[in-house]
């Protein structure tokens, strides 16, 4: 264990580190702001509640993330959820905000699967092995699911700018 690693984090040393990496994987996930701060304060009551000792900050944040894709993972399932609609589909109002463009609304675009490898990798800064773990997959599903991931956002990028 590394002398300069602290085991425990204050609630606001934990919120200041780890939330806004929890949310963004979250919403990235979910594409909805509701469901990703309410995985982000599931996680994080998580962390506080289970008293887990970690070996050092890399094991803390893999942990992190792991809990973070099963909170996802049961929300996502969740039978109420499937009958919902979004407050946008339903709402009968003309405003409609600006509409996202480029690389991240072509992310958005893609399915599930490939939206998690591609947060993991490019934003979290994680490497195939270590998402890997965090997902429970091989290391060689996450590197096919991020070259076909790569492969789809190449192809959503080049239909936007036929258009532009």
């Amino acid at each position: 264990m590394s002398e300069n690693f602290k085991n425990e984090l204050s609630g606001r040393e934990l919120v200041e580190k780890y939330s806004a990496m929890i949310y963004r994987l979250a919403y990235a996930r979910l594409q909805n702001i509701s469901d990703a701060e309410d995985v982000t304060q599931e996680v994080l009551l998580k962390y506080i509640r289970s008293g887990k000792t970690f070996n050092d900050e890399e094991h803390r944040k893999a942990w992190i993330l792991k809990v973070t894709v099963n909170t996802i993972k049961t929300m996502a399932t969740l039978a109420f959820r499937r009958h919902d609609v979004a407050l946008e589909e339903a709402s009968d109002m003309s405003y409609s905000p600006q509409e996202p463009s480029g690389v991240k609304e072509a992310v958005r675009q893609l399915p599930e699967k490939y939206r998690t490898v591609i947060h993991l990798f490019y934003f979290e800064d994680l490497s195939v092995n270590e998402i890997a773990k965090i997902t429970g997959k091989t290391a060689g599903t996450v590197k096919s699911q991020l070259s076909r991931a790569r492969e789809k956002l190449k192809e959503l990028l080049s239909e936007d700018e036929q258009y532009v």
